[in-house]
């Protein structure tokens, strides 16, 4: 097992998760200044720029998933953080199609 390369990739899921913790801290005070509070509900552009980083990071996740086959410790909590993020990117998906559907104004009433 070449413990190099899980560190390297473990230090890469690290580095993006405090990352995006960090924006999604930042976004959501912002979005509560500004009187969205349910969830912290995130206005159509954040949504799709979200989406957009989560697709990215999915794959990227899967790809990684092969070189940790040899550490299974670190392979299970990969794998389980991938899963939170498949969770994250089928809500910003769920939320784009009900935009599309009720429309934006109507969503954002939905948030209030």
């Amino acid at each position: 097992m070449d413990f190099t390369n899980t560190i390297q990739i473990s230090q890469k899921i690290i580095n993006e998760l405090a990352g995006s913790a960090f924006v999604h801290k930042m976004q959501g005070q912002l979005f509560k200044s500004q009187g969205f509070t349910k969830l912290l509900a995130d206005p159509k552009a954040y949504i799709e720029a979200d989406l957009k980083l989560q697709k990215e990071g999915v794959e990227a996740l899967y790809k990684m998933m092969p070189a940790l086959a040899g550490d299974p410790t670190t392979y299970d909590l990969t794998k389980a953080y991938l899963l939170d993020e498949e969770e994250d990117q089928y809500w910003d998906e769920e939320q784009m199609d009900l935009i599309e559907k009720i429309g934006y104004q109507n969503w954002l009433v939905k948030q209030l």
